[in-house]
């Protein structure tokens, strides 16, 4: 034990003093703080180049409808088509819209009549702007022609929320929400699949570079294989728990950071900040009843026991998996050898994640047990059933599985590295894996 202890010290140690780690450790942060950013940032670019869209209406109907909104201006004329477009031509307008005329026709030739001419392509979010605005106005004059008008059609239209509660089998009942539950889901599963996915690649690449340098023949005269790589997958499951720690409170600092320096209390307008007070007040108070209801629903579920079983199927999907891919690191000497065998190491992962996006809909179903329970796809499928309450039992199975799953793969992968690691320039191929794993 104490010989593991020192390999996960020196894996650790030599992996976060490298000057990769501590780069990408500052670097991964600030890469997510610019995706949380650009948006906001692109937004007020774009607010600043104005778009002048003409409208030639001939039926003096939609000028209403057309609200000047960031970034768009619109301006309506009332000429003739052909001198409209005429100054359209000199001008610097970004497109011009021709509405006819339908008097003697009905209003639905509008459907296939309205023209708009630009001198390049436009965009997707004003096409649909003036596009709906155009509807909007259609629709209000087919309602009218009816006899009716759009207050009463509004008064006939209802939103149903479903208030979903959970009956336990003592009788007590419980707010849920499917909703919050498939959020839940959804995020602990694809954080277990890429965490798998890089820390396991990390994994293969230090056992070949160890490999390829010799360093290993020295290592291995102290300590045995299954040491050295358990040693070895251990250490650089800390290092990977520090790094996401790390990019969880930087990116947080970093955006907080950011946020207040691109809002500069200069540019802030007390008349603007009363308005803006009053609004968000309002926007409170009608939001307020969903806000209430999603943290109800929030408080409803035992997030101390997801967090629990979150760290069980995080470390026992690694440390099995890790296993494996030190075991492929051992069996070549480089990357391009190693792609024949992480496909079958790979497809699991991936097949599981895809899974899990259709287990959602149905999680009692057979596909969601048997993913559940069989260790390779259980880390991302149990966890992603966790917030629906399976039964304990299949919890406790999955539980057992997975760790009966890493033993035999920890075994299985020692087999092979022992021998491995020791084996250069040799073609390596599965039937030299199995003659590795059936020496004594």
């Amino acid at each position: 034990m104490n010989k593991i202890l020192l390999i996960i010290k020196r894996e650790y140690l030599s992996r976060v003093r490298k000057k990769s780690f501590i780069i990408m450790t500052i670097l991964g942060p600030v890469l997510m703080a610019g995706l949380i950013l650009a948006p906001i940032l692109l937004m007020d670019s774009s607010d600043e180049e104005k778009k002048e869209i003409w409208v030639c209406d001939e039926n003096n109907l939609f000028e209403p409808q057309f609200e000047d909104i960031d970034g768009t201006d619109y301006q309506f004329f009332k000429n003739d088509l052909v001198e409209v477009k005429e100054r359209f031509n000199t001008s610097d307008g970004y497109a011009l819209v021709h509405i006819p005329k339908f008097e003697n026709e009905s209003i639905d030739v509008l459907e296939s009549s309205v023209k708009v001419y630009v001198r390049k392509p436009m965009s997707f979010s004003n096409q649909n702007q003036i596009s709906n605005n155009i509807e909007s106005v259609i629709e209000s004059i087919k309602l009218k022609e009816e006899g009716l008008t759009r207050d009463i059609i509004d008064r006939t239209r209802s939103n149903v929320n479903l208030n979903t509660i959970i009956l336990g089998e003592s009788g007590s009942e419980k707010t849920g929400s499917t909703e919050v539950s498939m959020g839940i889901s959804m995020f602990g599963g694809f954080l277990i699949y890429i965490f798998i996915f890089l820390y396991g690649a990390m994994v293969m690449r230090g056992v070949m570079e160890e490999k390829t340098s010799r360093i290993v023949e020295i290592i291995i005269s102290s300590v045995k294989p299954i040491q050295l790589m358990m040693g070895k997958i251990i250490g650089i499951a800390l290092v990977g728990f520090t790094q996401f720690a790390l990019w969880v409170s930087l990116t947080f600092l970093i955006s907080s950071l950011a946020t207040a320096l691109l809002v500069s209390p200069a540019d802030l307008n007390p008349v603007d900040m009363a308005n803006g007070s009053e609004m968000l007040i309002q926007e409170a108070e009608m939001n307020h009843g969903g806000l209430a209801s999603v943290f109800e629903q929030l408080e409803s579920i035992n997030i101390t026991f997801l967090l629990v079983m979150f760290l069980f199927y995080f470390i026992g999907g690694y440390l099995m998996y890790g296993s494996l891919f030190a075991a492929v690191g051992s069996a070549v000497d480089s990357e391009t050898d190693s792609q024949q065998f992480m496909l079958p190491i790979t497809i699991p992962l991936i097949f599981s994640f895809i899974a899990l996006q259709t287990i959602l809909e149905n999680p009692d179903s057979s596909l969601a047990f048997w993913c559940s329970i069989i260790p390779f796809t259980s880390p991302i499928v149990m966890m992603g059933r966790l917030p629906f309450d399976p039964p304990f039992w299949e919890i406790v199975l999955s539980m057992l599985l997975l760790i009966v799953g890493f033993i035999f793969t920890s075994w299985l992968a020692g087999r092979i590295y022992r021998v491995g690691i020791l084996m250069y320039g040799q073609k390596v191929n599965y039937k030299t894996l199995w003659k590795w794993i059936k020496q004594s």
